[in-house]
């Protein structure tokens, strides 16, 4: 069984066509530039990697191109399109309708666009994902994995905030989380690598990169996380500020002449890394900067690593105790020494790890936990369109 993955953006689109039989990537590669001047598809299938510049106004052409790349005979993955079996398009948006992956329907799409008001910058591009597939391939099977299901399962006392109930009655705000995916799997791989069932542990995974999440998962069932009504909430991140004081808002409109959209943009889009270093948004610019002296940058990955150790005591907590932190995505995965920061200090949770093992990068799954550590520390890398994948294929049979 052969599934093709979706991940659509506002102007870009990445796929994976995975072969279930092995879970490995037969062909991958996106979209960029969608709707703009300059547009390309960068594929990779076969151990060739080629560029296509084509003019892509919209995001059916950009899934016909994708169609075209893979069943190219000199550098394609199939032989037609027959070859497909199903699509899985990740979904950012669920609301409160859905709490598990779905088989689109017409009416399933049409819950999933009433929606959009709680993800207007992803939901969008993931509906025209969505409905550029359907057009070019109606008869083939279609599902929805959305980004905030798995965070579906946390108590009413976790995902509300202190505002008026009515306010969440009639306007749905609430704590919802992302990059659920991604927790998913890791802490699924981490209770198959500790030789344990997911019900028996307390795991707490960091999904940390540009955009940075902390999920509690107790026996294998999220219970809180760190982003809240929007991924704006939780840790500073590459260009998002994290939680801050509600009323810092009103302040700088106040104090600057911004308006309300532009406040949050300016919340969104020049705070975290980016806005306390002045360097960047880019880690690993940032770790460069601080070898140099660059006192900002420093602040900036402490500031980072402190509020995630927070997350990991907190969630702690929250679980009456943990057996196994895990590390993912591209600063969890590749960072020793945001990672060296996070566990220091935590050894009062029996959480310690081998700083020498903690400096090696490895593949696959990589145990950096000290000797006499109670607490399992795994780097795992991530896999979200496996996630899909997987979801696709079982409810596609």
């Amino acid at each position: 069984m052969k599934i093709l993955v979706i991940n659509a953006g506002s102007s870009s689109l990445k796929y994976q066509l995975i072969d279930m039989e092995t879970e490995r990537a037969e062909a991958k590669g996106g979209c960029e530039r969608i709707g703009l001047e300059g547009s390309f598809l960068k594929h990779k299938a076969n151990g060739k990697e080629v560029l296509i510049e084509e003019d892509m106004p919209n995001h059916q052409v950009a899934v016909k191109l994708v169609l075209e790349a893979l069943v190219d005979k000199e550098h394609g993955a199939i032989s037609s399109m027959k070859e497909i079996d199903a699509v899985g398009h990740r979904v950012v948006h669920s609301g409160e309708d859905f709490n598990c992956s779905v088989l689109i329907t017409p009416e399933v799409l049409e819950t999933i666009a009433s929606n959009t008001e709680l993800a207007p910058l992803h939901q969008p591009a993931n509906i025209t994902g969505i409905n550029a597939c359907r057009a070019i391939m109606p008869d083939t099977p279609m599902v929805a994995v959305f980004d905030t299901a798995f965070h579906s399962t946390m108590p009413d006392y976790a995902y509300m905030y202190g505002v008026p109930y009515e306010a969440y009655k009639n306007y749905k705000i609430r704590r919802y989380g992302f990059h659920g995916s991604s927790h998913l799997f890791v802490s699924e791989e981490a209770a198959k690598y500790l030789g344990k069932s997911k019900s028996e542990l307390k795991i707490v995974t960091c999904h940390l990169g540009n955009g940075s999440s902390i999920s509690a998962v107790n026996g294998g069932k999220c219970v809180d996380t760190s982003m809240g009504f929007t991924p704006l909430a939780g840790v500073p991140m590459g260009t998002r500020s994290g939680d801050v004081d509600p009323a810092i808002v009103e302040f700088l409109e106040t104090k600057t002449g911004m308006n309300t959209a532009e406040v949050i943009s300016y919340l969104n889009k020049k705070s975290g890394m980016a806005g306390i270093s002045g360097v960047s948004s880019d880690f690993r610019d940032l770790s460069a900067a601080m070898e140099q002296g660059n006192d900002r940058a420093r602040l900036a990955l402490d500031m980072f690593a402190y509020a995630t150790k927070k997350y990991v005591g907190a969630y702690a907590a929250a679980m009456g105790g943990i057996d196994c932190l895990v590390f993912t995505a591209g600063i969890g995965e590749n960072d020793g020494y945001i990672r060296e920061k996070v566990t220091d200090g935590l050894g009062f949770l029996g959480i310690a790890i081998d700083k020498a093992e903690n400096k090696i990068r490895k593949g696959g799954i990589h145990d950096i936990t000290a000797n006499g550590g109670k607490v399992k520390v795994l780097v795992i890398p991530t896999n979200e369109e496996l996630v899909i994948a997987r979801d696709t294929a079982r409810l596609s049979k």
